[in-house]
C-alpha cells in the first residue's frame, strides 16, 4: 500500500535552502539537520527532501513539484503579503485544465506550484 510521497530536489546552499523554506515559506526542519549533504522540511502534511548539489546551474535546472493545497487564494495572499517572490509567469490563476495555481521558484531555480480544484 502506498502512503505518501517526498519529493527529493536539487541544492546548493543548505543555509539558504533552509532559509527560503522556513522564513519565507514557513516549512519547519524534519528530522536531524546534522547531515550537511541532506535536509527534509515539512509543512502541515507536506514534507519535502533535498540534497547537496553544489555544481548545480540553477539556469538548467528542471527540478519541480506539484503542491495541492486547500483556499488556494488564502495561500497565494498570505504569500504575496509576506514578499514571497511570486514567478513572473506564475500568478494565480484558474488553468484550462480546470485547475488554479500559481509557482514560485526557490533559490535554486526549483519550481513549486501550487494547485487546487477550481471552485
Amino acid at each position: 500500500m502506498l502512503r505518501a510521497v517526498h519529493p527529493k530536489l536539487p541544492m546548493r546552499n543548505k543555509q539558504a535552502t533552509i532559509n527560503y523554506y522556513r522564513d519565507q515559506l514557513q516549512f519547519e526542519i524534519a528530522g536531524s539537520p546534522d547531515y550537511d549533504d541532506y535536509l527534509m522540511l515539512k509543512r502541515d502534511d507536506i514534507e519535502i527532501h533535498f540534497f547537496r548539489f553544489t555544481k548545480l546551474n540553477p539556469r538548467i535546472n528542471y527540478g519541480q513539484i506539484y503542491i495541492r493545497v486547500e483556499h488556494i487564494e488564502t495561500v497565494y495572499e498570505d504569500l504575496k503579503t509576506r514578499g514571497v517572490a511570486i514567478h513572473p509567469n506564475g500568478r494565480l490563476e484558474t488553468k484550462p485544465w480546470g485547475q488554479s495555481e500559481f509557482s514560485l521558484l526557490d533559490p535554486d531555480n526549483n519550481l513549486l506550484t501550487f494547485g487546487a480544484n477550481a471552485e
